[in-house]
């Protein structure tokens, strides 16, 4: 049990209220924003577009604010430049961290995030250290509760996906990227909720750790997740569930 599911399915609910306060709203109007700058405004073509407008709807985001958003990404308004930087590192117990980072301002972010690591016993590394343990791939996990196995089964390899794996109180599902859409859209087409959904980068291993050095990592991932400049964290770590729901608790 990788505890994967478990901690995204609490980012995913704390994410629906960090939008009321409105932190998650500006993780996804930089999202929209620079999707919109690389690929077009037209969310028909440009499916990066198309998934961080699914996301703004997902958190109640009103439509002039992510009109705007793709407006300043197309040039069309003005606004800020966001520049795309991955950073990647160490947490507690040598597990591997991928961060995906929006900023303005590279000095400052690099400052915080270095910080951030090293007070909860990480280090960021060199480019590369640890890239190569993960692959880009579509993420979806739906509760256990919410279908049977042989149901999903059915639903999500007919529309594409490459893998399905139980994962403690929830499946997790895994799509080619190119595959990710289809496979979303069959799930919510049968009436089946997803806890979680996003494109993202899956660990091809996995180290496990617990007790103390558990819990430093879960607080040094939701610190990392907490910066206003970091989009995305992936990591590599094998917690039980018990030890998330302690941390959570």
């Amino acid at each position: 049990m990788s505890g994967h599911s478990k901690w995204n399915s609490i980012k995913h609910k704390k994410a629906t209220q960090d939008a009321k306060r409105g932190k998650m709203f500006t993780k996804i109007i930089r999202e929209l924003s620079i999707a919109a700058r690389i690929g077009g405004g037209d969310p028909d073509t440009n499916p990066r577009l198309r998934q961080a407008i699914s996301e703004a709807k997902g958190v109640n985001m009103p439509s002039d604010n992510i009109k705007r958003a793709i407006l300043k990404g197309t040039g069309q308004l003005e606004g800020v430049n966001y520049e795309e930087i991955t950073y990647e590192g160490y947490g507690p117990g040598g597990v591997a961290i991928y961060v995906e980072v929006l900023s303005d301002n590279k000095n400052r972010t690099v400052s915080e995030l270095r910080y951030i690591f090293s007070k909860n016993n990480g280090r960021i590394g060199e480019s590369g250290c640890v890239a190569w343990m993960f692959t880009r791939k579509g993420y979806i996990v739906v509760e256990q509760a919410k279908a049977s196995e042989n149901e999903l089964l059915d639903v999500v390899l007919e529309a594409g996906a490459d893998d399905l794996r139980e994962d403690g109180s929830n499946y997790e599902i895994f799509t080619a990227p190119e595959s990710y859409e289809e496979v979303v859209n069959a799930l919510k087409e049968h009436n089946i909720d997803l806890a979680v959904s996003n494109v993202g980068y899956i660990p091809q291993n996995y180290v496990k750790i617990e007790g103390k050095v558990a819990q430093q990592l879960l607080r040094l991932m939701e610190e990392l997740e907490d910066n206003d400049d970091v989009q995305h964290v992936w990591a590599n770590f094998d917690i039980d569930e018990e030890e998330i729901a302690k941390y959570s608790g």
